[in-house]
This record gives C-alpha cells, sequence and structure tokens, in this order.
C-alpha cells in the first residue's frame, strides 16, 4: 500500500455489517463470560468475492485480541491439493515452537496419529486410517481450546481449504457447542469442488448463524465515497461509484483509491471516467498494471502467485530470477501497487509476503503465460525437493507439470503419494497417482502404478477402486504378491459395492491360474469368507464340505492358514456342528491363546470380516470368556489407533452383543446405541447398521421394551429386502420376534418361515444363532400342533448335535411350551438346569421364571425374579412379580 497518503475510511468494508459485527462481540464476551466452561459457538460468513468477508473476520480478531487467543489461516487457489495445510497454518502459532517432546507431552496419546499430518512427527511406516487421523485432529484441537482458553479460530478463503482441513473443520464444527472456542469461518459459495461443496454445507448447517453477506446499498457506497474523498463529492458521482460497483465494497474500496491516485475530482462530470479507473483496479486492468511496474516485478508477483500462501521472499526471488536486493525492491513497488504486501507489517525488511486480496492473486495467476506458469511451476519443484521437505512437498507443484514421459517424475510423485497415505490423506495420494499415470510410467511399472492408485482409493472409493485394480490386473509386469493382493482388494471393493456375486466369481478366476502355495491359499481363504457371509448362497452344503477338507489338515502355520481355519470355525458354527469341534478349530487359529501377528483388529492385509467371524463363532458356542476378550481387544485397538466410524461402530456392537449373551442387558443397550450412533456418522443402510440395530433390537426385547424396539426398526429400516451378506444374529428370526411381541401374529409367521425356507437353502443352522424354529413352533401350536411338535423335536435334535448348554436349554424350553402338566414342569426343570450351567444369565432368567409358573413354586419365582432384575430384564421382572403378587396356587 502507498504509506502516508490519504486512505479509504477507517473500516470501509464494515458499512452496512452493523448487526454482523454485533452478534461477533457477543460470541466474543460468551467466550469471555467465566472460566471456560461454557460452550463454543460457530458463525460462518458466505458471499461473493470482495463482499467484506475479510474485513468482517479482521474485526473479529480486533476484537478479541487482547482478551482471546486468536489463530488464523485462509485457504488458496494454488494450494488446495496440499492436506492439512490450512489445519497446519491454523495451528502454527500453538505448535512452530515445540520440541517433539514437548509435542509428545502437548498433543498426548494423540500425538502418533495427529503429529504427522500436522507436520511435527514422522508418520508410522505403512497407512494411517483417514478417519481415525480427523478424529485424532478434532480431539487435539478440543485439548488445545481448553489449554488456551479463551480461543478464536479464523479460517477465510475456505472455499479454497484442502478436503482434509475441511473434514477436519466439519467434525470440529459439529461437536463445538461443548468447547470453550469460537470459529468463524469465512467461504464463496460455489467456488469449491463437490466433495468441499458439501463439507461447507454441514459447516454451514451447525453455524448460529450462517450469514449472507449482501453488496452496499446506495447509501452506503455514497456515505463511504464522501467519507473517502470528502463531503463535497457530489450525488452524481457516488451514484456512478456504485453503479461501476455494484456495491462490491472491495471494488468499492478500490475503485476511491484509483480516484485518489488520480486526482480525479468527485464531481458529476468525471462520472464517465470511473468505469475505466474500475476495469485497471481488476482483471486485465490489473495485469497491465502489474507490467507498468517492469519485468523483474512482473517476475516475482508471479513466483508468489505460483506460490500461492505463506509466500517466502527467497524462494519467490528464486523462481523469479531475481537477487536479494532487487527482489527487496520490487516487492516495495508491489506493496505501493497494492498488489503484495509484508505478512508481517513489523518485520522490516519483510521475508515474508502474501496478496493483499485473494482476487488479486487469482488475477496474477491467471495471467501467467502457460508455459511460464509451468516453468515456474517445475523450479518450485526442485527447489523444495533440494531444500529436503519430501516428495509431498513438491507434489503440488509436480501437478502442475505438463507430461514429459519423465521416469523420475513418476518416481518422485509415487513417493509423494505414500507419504500422503502414511498421514491420512488417501485424496491427495490419490491426484499424485493419477498424475504419475499421466506422464506415463516405464510399461514396466504401469500394472503397479494402477495398484497402488486402486488400494489408495479403497477407502474413499470402492467403485473407482475396482476399475483402477481391473486395469492393473490386465496389465503385465505386476509382480506375483502384488497381483495377489490386488484380486484380495478387489474382491473387497466388490463386495462393499454390493457386487458380491462378482467377487466370487474374480477370486475363481484368479485361483485357477495359480499354483499351488501362499497366495492360493489367500485366495480360497477370501473367497471361503466372502461365501460364508453370503445369505443367500445357493449351494451352501457343498461349499462347507469343500471348506472342511482343505482346512481340515491345517495347523494354523501360517495367517493363510489361520485364515482358513477361523472361516472354518464360523461355518462350522452357524451350521449347528459341534461346538466342541468349532472351538477347537478356531483355537488352532490362535498363537498361545492370542491373535498372531498381521491378524489383529488394525492389520489391512486380511480386515476386520474375519476376526469377527472369529469372535461369533467363540459368541454362539458358549465361549463368552473368549468372544468378550477379543472384542474387547478391537475396541481398544481401534480406539487406541484414533479409529472411530464403521471399525468402532463396529467394535461397540460386538461388546455389546457379547453382554447381551451374558445378560447384561442395560450394557448391551448402552454399547448398541452407542454402535448406531457411530454407524450414522459413516452413512445409512450400511451393514454395520443391519448387524447393530439387529443386536439392539433383540436385546430390547428381551428387556421387554416392544415399543422401543419397534421404533429402531422404523428408524433403521429393518424389513425385508434384507442385504445379501449376512446378517448376525438371523434378521428373520428377530424380525419375526419383533413382530409377534407387538402382537402381529400372522406377520411374525411369515417371517419366521421366510428364515425356515433360507436356513433349508443352507443345509443345517445354528439354533441360537437363528432361534426361529422355537418361536415359530409357539406360535402355530394352537392352529397346527403336529407342526409345531416336528419343529420343537428337530429343534432339540439340532440343539443336540451343536451340544451347547444354551441350545439345549433353549430347545427344552420351547418343548416344554408345547407340553402339559407334569411334563412341561419336568422339561422347564431340566431347560433352567441347562441354562443355569450357560454362561447367558437372561435365558437363564426366562427358564426360571417359566419353570416356577408351571411348577407353583414361590422359591423357584423368585429366583426367576432375582435373575431377572440384575439381567436388566424389567418385562420379564415384572411378570414374575405379577404371579408373586396374585399368590394364587403357589407353593
Amino acid at each position: 500500500m502507498t504509506h502516508g497518503r490519504p486512505r479509504a475510511a477507517h473500516g470501509a468494508p464494515l458499512w452496512e455489517r452493523d448487526g454482523e459485527v454485533a452478534l461477533a462481540a457477543t460470541a466474543v464476551d460468551a467466550l469471555c463470560s467465566d472460566t471456560g466452561s461454557t460452550g463454543g459457538s460457530l458463525l460462518v460468513y458466505r458471499g461473493e468475492a470482495g463482499i467484506g468477508k475479510t474485513a468482517l473476520l479482521a474485526e473479529v480478531r480486533r476484537i478479541a485480541e487482547g482478551r482471546c487467543t486468536v489463530w488464523s489461516a485462509h485457504g488458496g487457489e494454488t494450494v488446495t491439493s496440499v492436506p492439512f495445510h490450512v489445519l497446519r497454518q491454523l495451528l502454527q502459532p500453538a505448535l512452530v515452537s515445540l520440541t517433539r517432546d514437548e509435542a509428545r507431552a502437548y498433543l498426548g496419546d494423540r500425538y502418533g496419529i495427529a503429529g504427522p499430518a500436522l507436520g511435527i512427527a514422522e508418520p508410522a511406516p505403512g497407512r494411517a486410517d483417514p478417519e481415525s487421523v480427523c478424529n485424532s485432529l478434532v480431539a487435539v484441537v478440543r485439548r488445545l481450546a481448553r489449554v488456551h482458553w479463551p480461543l478464536v479460530l479464523l479460517v477465510d478463503d475456505a472455499q479454497w481449504a484442502d478436503l482434509e482441513t475441511l473434514q477436519w473443520l466439519t467434525a470440529f464444527a459439529e461437536r463445538v457447542d461443548d468447547l470453550p472456542v469460537l470459529v468463524v469461518v469465512a467461504h464463496r459459495p460455489g467456488d469449491s469442488t463437490p466433495s468441499g461443496t458439501e463439507l461447507l454445507a454441514r459447516v454451514g448447517a451447525a453455524a448460529r448463524p450462517r450469514t449472507m453477506l449482501r453488496a452496499f446499498t446506495p447509501e452506503a457506497t455514497a456515505g463511504l465515497t464522501r467519507a473517502t474523498l470528502g463531503a463535497h463529492a457530489e450525488g452524481a458521482f457516488c451514484r456512478e461509484v456504485w453503479a461501476v460497483t455494484a456495491g462490491n465494497p472491495y471494488e468499492t474500496v478500490e475503485l476511491l483509491a484509483k480516484v485518489q491516485d488520480s486526482e480525479l475530482a468527485p464531481v458529476e462530470d468525471s462520472a464517465p471516467h470511473l468505469r475505466e479507473l474500475n476495469r485497471s483496479a481488476r482483471g486485465h486492468g490489473l495485469v497491465a498494471r502489474l507490467e507498468t511496474l517492469g519485468s523483474p516485478a512482473t517476475r516475482l508477483a508471479w513466483a508468489a502467485a505460483v506460490l500461492g500462501t505463506e509466500i517466502d521472499l527467497h524462494l519467490a526471488a528464486s523462481l523469479a530470477g531475481l537477487g536479494a536486493e532487487e527482489a527487496h525492491h520490487c516487492a516495495g513497488l508491489l506493496d505501493t501497487a497494492r498488489i503484495l504486501r509484508p505478512a508481517d507489517p513489523a518485520e522490516v525488511p519483510p521475508t515474508r509476503l502474501e496478496f493483499v486480496h485473494s482476487l488479486i492473486a487469482s488475477a496474477v495467476y491467471g495471467a501467467i503465460p502457460e508455459a511460464a506458469r509451468t516453468a515456474m511451476h517445475g523450479r518450485a519443484a526442485w527447489a523444495v525437493t533440494q531444500s529436503g521437505r519430501g516428495a509431498a512437498a513438491a507434489a503440488r507443484h509436480l501437478l502442475e507439470v505438463h507430461p514429459d514421459d519423465d521416469p523420475e517424475l513418476v518416481d518422485q510423485m509415487r513417493q509423494a503419494a505414500r507419504e500422503h497415505l502414511a498421514v491420512g490423506a488417501p485424496d491427495a495420494a490419490r491426484r499424485c497417482l493419477e498424475r504419475a499415470l499421466r506422464e506415463p510410467p516405464l510399461p514396466e511399472i504401469q500394472a503397479e502404478v494402477r495398484y497402488e492408485l486402486g488400494c489408495a482409493t479403497l477407502l474413499t472409493s470402492p467403485a473407482t477402486t475396482i476399475g483402477h485394480l481391473r486395469a492393473a490386473l490386465r496389465l503385465p509386469h505386476l509382480p506375483r504378491a502384488q497381483r495377489v493382493d490386488a484380486v484380495c482388494r478387489l474382491s473387497q471393493a466388490l463386495v462393499h459395492n454390493d457386487q458380491l456375486e462378482e467377487a466370487l466369481r474374480t477370486l475363481d478366476t484368479e485361483a485357477q491360474q495359480l499354483p499351488p502355495g501362499d497366495g492360493l491359499l489367500r485366495i480360497q481363504a477370501v473367497h471361503f469368507m466372502w461365501e460364508g457371509i453370503h445369505a443367500c448362497e445357493q449351494d451352501a452344503p457343498a461349499r462347507s464340505a469343500r471348506l472342511a477338507v482343505l482346512a481340515g489338515p491345517l495347523t494354523g502355520r501360517d495367517n493363510s492358514e489361520r485364515a482358513l481355519l477361523i472361516l472354518r470355525g464360523f461355518d462350522a458354527m452357524t451350521r449347528g456342528e459341534s461346538a466342541e469341534e468349532v472351538a477347537e478349530v478356531c483355537d488352532r487359529a490362535l498363537v498361545n491363546g492370542r491373535l498372531a501377528p498381521g491378524l489383529g483388529w488394525t492389520d489391512s492385509e486380511w480386515g476386520f470380516e474375519l476376526l469377527v467371524m472369529l469372535g461369533t463363532a467363540y459368541a454362539f458356542t458358549d465361549r463368552l470368556d473368549r468372544a468378550e476378550s477379543l472384542f474387547s481387544e478391537a475396541l481398544h485397538a481401534y480406539q487406541s489407533a484414533g479409529w472411530s466410524g464403521g471399525h468402532l461402530a463396529l467394535a461397540h456392537a460386538f461388546v455389546g452383543f457379547v453382554h447381551r449373551r451374558r445378560g447384561r442387558l442395560p450394557d448391551a443397550e448402552g454399547y448398541l446405541r452407542e454402535a448406531l450412533r457411530l454407524a450414522d456418522t459413516v452413512g445409512r443402510r450400511l451393514p454395520m447398521h443391519w448387524d447393530a440395530a439387529c443386536m439392539l433390537i433383540e436385546t430390547l426385547l428381551a428387556r421387554g421394551r416392544v415399543q422401543a424396539a419397534e421404533e429402531i426398526a422404523q428408524r433403521y429400516g429393518f424389513h425385508p429386502p434384507y442385504p445379501s451378506t449376512l446378517v448376525l444374529p438371523d434378521a428373520h428370526s428377530v424380525r419375526g420376534r419383533l413382530l409377534l411381541a407387538a402382537g402381529r401374529t400372522k406377520e411374525g409367521v411369515t417371517e419366521l418361515e421366510a428364515a425356515e425356507r433360507a436356513s433349508a437353502i443352507r443345509g443345517r443352522h445354528n439354533t441360537v444363532l437363528a432361534p426361529w424354529a422355537g418361536d415359530l413352533a409357539r406360535a402355530v401350536a394352537d392352529q397346527d400342533p403336529d407342526r409345531a411338535a416336528a419343529l420343537a423335536a428337530d429343534t432339540r435334535a439340532q440343539a443336540e448335535r451343536f451340544g451347547t448348554d444354551t441350545a439345549i436349554g433353549e430347545a427344552l424350553r420351547c418343548a416344554a411350551a408345547l407340553a402339559q402338566g407334569q411334563r412341561a414342569t419336568t422339561l422347564y426343570a431340566q431347560a433352567a438346569a441347562y441354562l443355569e450351567a450357560s454362561p447367558c444369565s437372561y435365558e437363564h432368567a426366562v427358564a426360571r421364571v417359566e419353570y416356577g409358573i408351571s411348577a407353583r413354586s414361590v422359591t423357584e419365582l423368585s429366583r426367576g425374579l432375582t435373575l431377572a432384575r440384575s439381567c436388566g430384564a424389567d418385562g420379564l421382572a415384572a411378570r414374575a412379580r405379577a404371579v408373586l403378587d396374585t399368590g394364587r396356587g403357589l407353593r
């Protein structure tokens, strides 16, 4: 800017912003009102370029400084591809001076996950889960908000924030209510990517309020004109200022500065000159004005535009081909011309620059001849690489370089992708690998680059992953190990894209081409895994027989064998084979009773589905200690790793289900509701929703809360059509039980008969996993006693074949419900004895109450009542209490 000459009126862009300023002041006052116990607030300003968003943020800073800690950051049009760029800017004041030990203490248990994303810690080998990184960053900033209370965070030009920052901002904004922090975000509508637009909409939805800024009215423009040029400015001149600028605050201020520079009199006769002056302040006029400063200054401005934000004057001078003295002289010229200014006005001479306005930055960048712009990006990439900042830092410049068959660039982009994946930025990795493909890679590594690209998009876009991995598999030169991994990951992407049949065909095709060995074993294991969760499998008995033969001689010498043993155990459990044999097979998959290295809950090669099968096999064979240990380990592993969303939802669901099996119904309900809450943050009607909703409905029915179960069923669409994958426990059985409990007997019978048909297709079934037969027998007993008796007899036979106390006890309960007199009492007594020996307290409580009623025994009813209360089975307890209270015929 020009120093020592008249400028626009102080606070010019804030004219007609009294309401917004007052609201910001109120938010700051509320933030400072006590010791940080109040909730936070979020303000969002939206509006076109130049409408005054930056001025409002500056006013919030002015109001807050001296009373609050204020940190700020802004997006840049040329740095949107740099992951976590804006977030790092925002937190720089807190992190810049920390040693590694101080940072570790500062970030606590989130250091290893959030530290690499913030650039203050080395990433661990492999890939970071982006969801866990985002949640860890939220936790870190929550911690900082309490340490630095009262804290104000300002984010300008959020439409140009990188995707990773926007994901953090969205998650943080939606949880800001209970934090002592004020977040103020400004952005232009419509200038972001589709993903960015969606995230900014979520940020706006969380704001109170979200303000759309409007242009100045003619009256405000006239007032500003007279405040800047003098009270003598004529009305016609003021009206023309408004007409030329359309009331845009930035353009108004710049035009008035131009009027001052040109010494144009603010009278009606001068009005026709305003349009020409306005053109010189923007677009081509700005470029022409820049060129009048000379070639060195123009090149420095170009270099600054290429660098984007946080412009290092030394680096910009290097790109522009200028010496230090000439660069400082040009920086002064650009400052006077209101194009660039020192980032820190107190720093003399300046070492960092910034554009006066993002509109200017965009205009300058757009004016650079294409060849010069590409060359500057290339030189910038070289300079960044030479400085030792790594391939990821250079990648944003390499993305702008024209393809030129350069193997070195391909190597750099592959390395950059690995660095991005290590900090939890798969979208940035995808861009790097897509750019590498356009170079293109040498023929012998094209398949590997395609494979890496497919792996990079697996977590964010299964559909995209499918295309890349298929392309990789069609190309030659993909190493055997990577090829096997690509096929397995392709099958996983197909399953998550609801293409299970295609996943199985893909695995079949590859298996036919592989020789015996570890690769074939892995392909076979994955194939059996997807078949095992296929709800509509047509040839289940034959597949089970093949799996039994394959797994029979295996000892668990490596993870491929262990995977096959787990699959065999799970399959045998679902078919109701001997529980003892199921447990023995599952035990062979462990190493000294624990999960083998490389087969843990956060290991990526096999995925969590396999371990869910292992834990479920233990849960339904009455080995609840082992199931609880496994699923508790999952919960701890995901929480320690910072994983949330889908993984943590499933861990909560299965921990909750173990509580349900043990009869800890209130605990089960709490875990399952949390599972659904977490699943809701990921998406809608996902497989995890089906499992968690099914488990919760079954738990609520056990508690006697039918209406609450119906509400969950309605909220989560728990009705046909069901997903193509298995739901645990059996969805038909649980919905049938719900319908019967709600008095919709005909519909309930229909649903249970559907379960019966599905079980027939699979050959045999586990009567605890899919308890449809017992409920169906009770439901049809009055109308069709013969059918009911046959169902009960078959249930008992299958239960005895399976051999667990729970299965046999539940089968005896069913038989007792169809019997009469002393026969019924005897069966209830036997059922209670078996279930007392089982680890399932709720089922024991039910059997004990039913035995007490049948035997008319106060003692047994009292025992049942005590058990029901300890389980949290309110409906069962009320039933027992009612019988005891009547006292009729009891002894």
